[in-house]
């Protein structure tokens, strides 16, 4: 079975970081794009960023310049710093593959995290 772990949310202070980690582990042929969306309380889930296998980055503007995106192809992990964090990013971040392709397989899924929470207040 196909899943995302993730790691790294928490409480921080308004100007403060934080790095989330997201793996894929299962049974694996290949991960094409890998993201992170986020929740916020009484909002729609929102795409904050995403990476392809080839390093295409894409980011909402919001984020730009404070959060940075990247990935470790060999180890199917996606990551994302956040920098300059604001009390408006508070959410639940999901990590997100949308074409998983398993091993031994011609079928692709799209996969989810389980979410992780980042609060930022003082």
């Amino acid at each position: 079975q196909v899943q995302l772990v993730e790691s790294g949310g928490g409480l921080v202070q308004p100007g403060g970081s934080l790095r989330l980690s997201c793996t894929a582990s299962g049974s694996i042929f290949s991960v094409n794009a890998m993201g992170w969306y986020r929740q916020a309380r009484g909002k729609e889930r929102e795409l904050v960023a995403q990476i392809t296998s080839g390093g295409t980055l894409n980011y909402v503007d919001s984020v730009k310049g404070r959060f940075t995106i990247s990935r470790d192809n060999g180890k199917n992990t996606v990551y994302l710093q956040m920098n300059s964090l604001k009390p408006e990013d508070t959410a639940v971040y999901y990590c997100n593959a949308p074409k998983i392709r398993e091993a031994g397989s011609f079928r692709y899924l799209e996969v989810w995290g389980q979410g992780t929470l980042v609060t930022v207040s003082s």
